[in-house]
Parts: C-alpha cells; sequence; structure tokens
C-alpha cells in the first residue's frame, strides 16, 4: 500500500514561519510531481505549490516569495517552507503525488491525510 504522511503543522504567530514535510512509503517505482494543496472550511481546495521530478516548481500567487518547495527522489520525501505566514494562510495542508508503484506496475494519485497550520496571534 502506498501511503503519503505529512507532518510540521501547528499554531504559528502571524509572521512566523512553518515547514511541512510528507514522506512517501509503500511499494514506490517512481514519483511524479509532488504536490501541496490546502482546504479551509468555505473555500475551494487550493494548489498551494507543486514540484516535478526534475525539481521545476510552481506557486500559487498568494504564497509566491513566501514559500519554497523541494523535495528529495531518494528519501521519497517534499518540503513545503512557509514564511511570512498570514492568517490567511490558516489552512489544512496536503501532500498529493502522482505515484507509479511497482509490482503490480501501475499509476496512482495519492493524498496525505493533512496537516493543520493555523496563524494566529
Amino acid at each position: 500500500q502506498v501511503q503519503l504522511v505529512e507532518s510540521g503543522g501547528g499554531l504559528v504567530q502571524p509572521g512566523g514561519s512553518l515547514r511541512l514535510s510528507c514522506v512517501a512509503s509503500g511499494r514506490i517505482f517512481r514519483i511524479n510531481n509532488m504536490n501541496w494543496y490546502r482546504h479551509t472550511p468555505g473555500k475551494q481546495r487550493e494548489l498551494v505549490a507543486a514540484i516535478t521530478a526534475g525539481g521545476s516548481t510552481n506557486y500559487a500567487d498568494s504564497v509566491k516569495g513566501r514559500s519554497t518547495i523541494s523535495r528529495d527522489n531518494a528519501k521519497k520525501t517534499v518540503w513545503l517552507q512557509m514564511n511570512s505566514l498570514k492568517p490567511e494562510d490558516t489552512a489544512v495542508y496536503y501532500c498529493n503525488a502522482d505515484i507509479m508503484t511497482e509490482f503490480p506496475v501501475r499509476s496512482l494519485e495519492v493524498w496525505g491525510q493533512g496537516t493543520l497550520v493555523t496563524v494566529s496571534s
């Protein structure tokens, strides 16, 4: 079974920083795109940042310049460093990845369970 497990969420004051981590496990042949989404009740889920296997990145305008997505393919891990956090960054953050499994070989879209980030004084 392939799964993604996030960590690093919590309560932070406005202007503070957090680093979210997401580790993939299971019978994985290759991980393609890895993404961070966030969801706040009453709002649509938002793609925050994305990174390809080759390291190309893309960011939502709402976090551009304040966040950095990175990955380590050998460790099957993706991170999201968030700085200058604002109350509107409060959300549940989900890791998402396109994963090719081995034995059997198939392509899956996998989601983590989410980690809550609360930005408040």
